[in-house]
């Protein structure tokens, strides 16, 4: 079940995060980090479905970058899928990029429609990781895989009170589970060979560095853009998480699994 909260990623946020990440981009790393998150694949000819695939960036760069022979985007929300199709309008990939909104529930594909399933950064809005895996295995091919980015906590017992106060600053559904967790419930669906990867080193530094550039050269333009109260808002959130990511509770991990090709 694909599960979150409604309009969370108003057109606000999308300029606001646009403006820290790149165009297209509700996640960091840009397309290097998603590069990253697919290293090692063969994607060219393939058909991929991007869960939360926000205003469209992502999946495009799996088309244009990685040969994709066509790119399905999947969210719940409304402005972001509305941005996504003017940007796949504008590159002239609308033949080979769809993006697809749907309310909170099953996947809206028939079984073993993809190739590759990938998401960034968005599975965190599942609270169902069990019930999330199951539908990702069942739309995927026997032999397809599963490569994502997403944020975790570092355990699945009580957060702490630094944790606590970073989520109630995001303001958004996060339904944050660990590493093992997500490995738990890919495993439980089916999914061989499931790894993980750490990126909280990574992003910790990053982080940091997004913190510097909203507090300097970022603040005046987009401010003009979303207004001051936003971007001050935004850098109390950014505040509270470089805490988490420091202390290692917040961990962004690559997951990575296969569907056998013996599945019928």
């Amino acid at each position: 079940m694909i599960e979150t909260a409604d309009a969370e990623y108003d057109d606000t946020a999308i300029r606001f995060l646009e403006a820290l990440w790149g165009d297209g981009y509700l996640s960091p790393g840009g397309p290097e980090e998603v590069d990253r998150v697919v290293e090692g694949l063969s994607l060219k000819g393939k058909t991929i479905l991007d869960i939360g695939c926000g205003s469209g960036g992502i999946t495009l760069h799996l088309v244009e970058r990685h040969g994709a022979a066509h790119a399905t985007g999947f969210d719940v929300e409304q402005p972001v899928i509305e941005a996504a199709r003017r940007r796949a309008a504008e590159r002239g990939l609308s033949d080979r990029a769809d993006f697809v909104q749907a309310p909170p529930g099953p996947l809206p594909f028939a079984d073993r429609s993809f190739d590759a399933v990938f998401s960034k950064d968005a599975l965190l809005h599942v609270p169902d990781k069990d019930g999330l895996f199951a539908e990702i295995f069942r739309v995927l091919k026997p032999g397809g895989v599963f490569a994502a980015s997403n944020w975790m906590i570092g355990h699945d017992g009580e957060p702490s009170p630094e944790m606590k106060a970073y989520v109630a600053a995001e303001g958004l559904s996060f339904a944050m589970a660990s590493p093992a967790r997500y490995a738990q419930a890919m495993r439980r669906a089916g999914f061989a060979d499931v790894t993980v990867r750490d990126r909280n080193p990574w992003y910790r530094e990053v982080a940091r560095g997004e913190l510097e550039r909203l507090k300097g050269p970022l603040y005046a333009p987009v401010a003009a853009v979303v207004g001051a109260a936003y971007v001050d808002k935004n850098i109390r959130t950014w505040e509270a998480m470089q805490k988490v990511l420091d202390s290692g509770e917040h961990r962004p991990t690559h997951l990575r699994g296969w569907k056998p090709d013996a599945i019928g």
